[in-house]
């Protein structure tokens, strides 16, 4: 059945956002879901699709993970603060709970910010958007801001101070009774610490956010230069990932390096795979981005969370997995 109440609730929230970052004089932008080319992400799995003409050879093209390329070529034309709201795409989810592989995502970027900044903006933005017959506990609370090295200290005992060395994470693992491949990647091993301990022991009624992210965790944020970490941040509602935020990074060099490093172990994965992937973009990394902190938020996943939820499939008028379903059968009714 359609639930009209969530989708009434949907449809004040997204225009009480838009009220929000226009009254912040952000400049709403609309950017394609479909390209030929995306930012090299191995942890993302993408679907791809072709693109026919009669007069033109057939080419690949990829639905967007997120409006990220393109709206970073807009900073970089001078658009000055965006914000968008649009659907995203991404394969090999799980189907139901918290995800469903096309969601609603508002990406924001805010020029002159950093990703410090981008916690007031986000909390403020937050309290704007959700609609005031909603009344959730975490809603009155003032955020947690704390560091990935305090929250792995304090739920598990590991150090992030010695972390970046592998051996030590892998001993970590195994007093912590988690098994780990000798050949799996120092990302891994971390995440399966993390998820395992981390995450849970975040507290669930306040909004949390979880800063300074691991070196290693390759992205596109900025370096600190005192400490292995970078300069970005997770937000956790009810123990679930809403949000993440950069501080962009800017030197195109960086940039050309992280390009390059991705895009090679996407190639390793399609020898093995022979999964098609998208190329890089091969202009990106000549960009001259300006100073900002870009944010992107689940809106599905913060409506959940505003209305008490633990899952998002009573917000989604069709949710893939009832579509699948309903596919199959038709199809057993018919054999």
């Amino acid at each position: 059945m359609y639930n009209f109440r969530f989708q009434r609730l949907k449809s004040e929230m997204l225009m009480n956002i838009r009220e929000y970052f226009i009254g912040k004089e952000y400049l709403e932008v609309s950017t394609p879901t479909l390209s030929p080319y995306l930012i090299p992400e191995p942890t993302i799995k993408t679907f791809r699709t072709e693109f026919i003409n009669p007069f033109m050879e057939k080419s690949s093209l990829f639905m967007i993970p997120s409006p990220e390329i393109f709206m970073k070529r807009l900073l970089a034309a001078g658009s000055g603060s965006i914000f968008q709201i649009s659907q995203c795409f991404r394969n090999s989810e799980q189907l139901g709970e918290i995800h469903n592989p096309e969601f609603t995502m508002l990406e924001y970027y805010t020029v002159g910010a950093d990703e410090k900044d981008s916690i007031g903006i986000t909390h403020e933005m937050i309290e704007k958007a959700i609609p005031s017959s909603l009344c959730e506990e975490w809603m009155h609370k003032e955020p947690l801001v704390i560091t990935m090295h305090e929250a792995m200290l304090r739920s598990c005992g590991v150090d992030m101070d010695k972390a970046e060395d592998t051996e030590y994470l892998r001993k970590e693992a195994e007093r912590l009774s988690l098994q780990y491949d000798e050949n799996e990647s120092w990302d891994d091993t971390f995440n399966r610490i993390f998820i395992t301990y981390a995450e849970p022991w975040l507290p669930k009624n306040r909004e949390v956010y979880l800063t300074d992210y691991p070196d290693k965790i390759r992205c596109l944020a900025k370096r600190y230069s005192d400490k292995p970490c970078r300069r970005r941040w997770e937000m956790y509602i009810n123990g679930i990932e809403i949000a993440n935020c950069y501080d962009e990074e800017t030197d195109k060099n960086e940039t050309e390096a992280y390009f390059r490093e991705e895009q090679e172990i996407l190639e390793k994965e399609r020898e093995s795979t022979g999964d098609e992937i998208s190329p890089s973009d091969p202009e990106f990394s000549f960009l001259e981005i300006p100073q900002s902190s870009g944010g992107a938020m689940g809106l599905d996943r913060l409506l959940a969370a505003a209305l008490g939820l633990d899952t998002i499939e009573p917000l989604l008028l069709f949710p893939l997995s009832d579509m699948l379903r309903s596919v199959k059968a038709n199809l057993s009714n018919q054999r």
